[in-house]
């Protein structure tokens, strides 16, 4: 193993550039890039401030391998096999460890993030609080950019004299700039040309398997890449075990990303993570996190050779979750967990998958109990034995199986009556509660919609008298606005433009039908609807939900009824 050293004006150009030594690129094992706008500017700050960036580890090989370039003009809506470069037995060096660092000094010195390239306060250079920062680094639009910022890459990659370049800044800035001012320019020019220019800052360590091709094996690679990044927080396990899947399996990348965006195009957040996770429980290697498990003779194999009959279970199911729950985005399902033991019974047993009954409330219950949380493995294992052992799905033995690991399925009092405006947990009760509520509109849009009862703009308005300050103040603050006994479920058309919108009870309800209040569990004495009722109706309507869910906080229920 060597030990190089580069400035770091140098090392950017060795990115995607194979006429240096065959430059450097990124290894299929890499997982994407995942600095925050904020990350990349402390990093540029650092290497003004001088201080040291950690060493980068590099495989140099002749080997086939797939690799991708460095990106420079970064946006979240890439695609990682968009920047694939061809697989050649040419001499290439490929970064194990560093990426981030890289791929942050790559987007800033020569590309963009999301449109806007870096730009540094020029007269910035005294540490300000809360966040210790000494230079002032920001991604911004070129027409927005006033002095004092300065595109940085301009400051990098230029033929002119730093008294040339000062005077020009100087020229630019619209006003006169005092002598302080200048001489700080003048300062945060040459210790640009030092930190990036002249000092040798970068140091990364070499893997040369062309001198000595048997010395390092592109298992021993794999080994390596994962000893290196498992001692912090830089790689989570599913990129650690992604790394083992991918080294062998080309278009794992894709494969990933194919199936992650065809997931979440409807406002879910499915990860890598999930699948991962899925794909060990379904070839029988259990819930639980272990890189030895990718390393079993057949895993990987697995994996590969049925992809595309996992991703259509993983898909099924969440076609099933769409169209028979009120579960439609992110926002409403707590825990992707819950679906593995689905997935693997819709795997093994297609036929049994379509004939389950009750899967939604599994789903619900489980997700409103919050059966699934903490650290489950156990409780997945636990599920598709029971799947296993009968080859069917029946909501009564999951139920059993859920409580044989001491996990609760029902609910206290005081946890249910917590759920509200704006909690996940509200959307799953709802979709208990409105059982023939049309959840599956043709338009998105026309989803259903959570409404006050009584309005938010009407309570706001009523005041009283602080008695400590003697200053008037609302009356109900927005936990007691939002509470669950004070919402129902409307549909866009009732609750848009024409409909609901801000109308106090009184006026809604005197049209409505006692159908229409039963469903909605709305008291029938119209003297509740009034305004200055509130407190009374909010009484009333929780005697008439707390009927409704009897089964739910009953610590003997079973399953949820019929």
């Amino acid at each position: 193993m060597k030990n190089q050293k580069q400035t770091i004006r140098k090392i950017v150009g060795f990115l995607n550039n194979p006429d240096e030594d065959g430059g450097f690129w990124l290894p299929n094992i890499q997982r994407p890039f995942v600095w925050t706008e904020e990350q990349i500017c402390r990093l540029f700050d650092s290497i003004l401030r001088e201080y040291p960036i950690s060493t980068l580890l590099v495989w140099k090989t002749t080997s086939k391998i797939r690799r991708r370039k460095f990106i420079d003009n970064w946006k979240h809506s890439l695609r990682l096999s968009d920047f694939y470069a061809t697989e050649d037995e040419q001499k290439k060096c490929l970064v194990l460890d560093g990426q981030q660092r890289l791929q942050s000094l790559f987007i800033g010195l020569k590309g963009s993030f999301e449109g806007r390239e870096l730009h540094l306060d020029i007269l910035s250079g005294d540490v300000a609080a809360p966040d210790d920062i000494k230079y002032r680094f920001k991604f911004l639009e070129a027409a927005k950019a006033k002095f004092p910022w300065i595109r940085f890459r301009d400051l990098m990659f230029t033929t002119k004299k730093q008294r040339q370049l000062s005077a020009e800044i100087g020229e630019n800035a619209g006003r006169e700039l005092g002598e302080e001012e200048a001489d700080k320019i003048g300062d945060h020019l040459n210790l640009i040309d030092r930190t990036f220019k002249m000092d040798e800052a970068v140091v990364y360590q070499e893997l040369d398997s062309i001198d000595n091709p048997k010395l390092y094996t592109e298992d021993d690679v794999v080994e390596i890449f994962i000893r290196a990044n498992s001692g912090g927080t830089i790689l989570g396990k599913s990129d650690l075990l992604f790394s083992l899947l991918s080294v062998k399996w080309n278009f794992a990348n894709e494969k990933m990303e194919e199936l992650l965006e065809s997931l979440n195009r409807h406002g879910f957040a499915f990860d890598r993570d999930f699948v991962l996770k899925t794909c060990l429980v379904v070839f029988g290697q259990g819930a639980r996190y272990e890189v030895d498990k990718f390393r079993k003779a057949g895993v990987r194999e697995d994996i590969e050779g049925n992809w595309d009959r996992v991703s259509e279970s993983i898909q099924d199911v969440l076609d099933y979750l769409r169209e028979k729950t009120f579960i439609r985005c992110d926002r409403a399902i707590p825990s992707y967990l819950v679906l593995i033991p689905l997935v693997y019974l819709r795997y093994h047993y297609k036929e049994a998958w379509r004939a389950a009954q009750k899967v939604d409330d599994y789903v619900v219950r489980c997700l409103l109990t919050g059966a699934f949380g903490g650290q489950p493995d156990n409780l997945i294992d636990a599920l598709t034995k029971t799947i296993a052992e009968s080859s069917h799905f029946d909501v009564k033995a999951a139920f059993a199986a859920i409580r044989s690991q001491q996990r609760s399925l029902e609910l206290t009092e005081d946890r249910f009556w917590q759920m509200g405006y704006g909690s996940k947990t509200i959307h799953l009760l709802f979709n208990l509660w409105y059982r023939d509520f049309n959840q599956t509109p043709a338009y998105d849009n026309n989803m259903p919609q959570i409404d006050h009862i009584f309005p938010q703009s009407a309570l706001k308005k009523l005041k009283v008298i602080n008695p400590e300050t003697g200053r008037s103040v609302m009356k109900y603050t927005s936990d007691v606005r939002d509470q669950l006994a004070n919402c129902m479920l409307l549909s866009r058309e009732e609750n848009g433009s024409g409909g609901k919108w801000a109308t106090l009870p009184k006026e809604w309800f005197s049209s409505k039908d006692s159908d229409y209040l039963r469903k909605h569990l709305i008291p029938a004495d119209p003297k509740l609807w009034e305004m200055d009722q509130f407190e009374e109706f909010i009484e009333e309507r929780k005697k008439l939900i707390a009927d409704r869910f009897k089964w739910l906080l009953a610590t003997s229920a079973v399953t949820s009824p019929d």
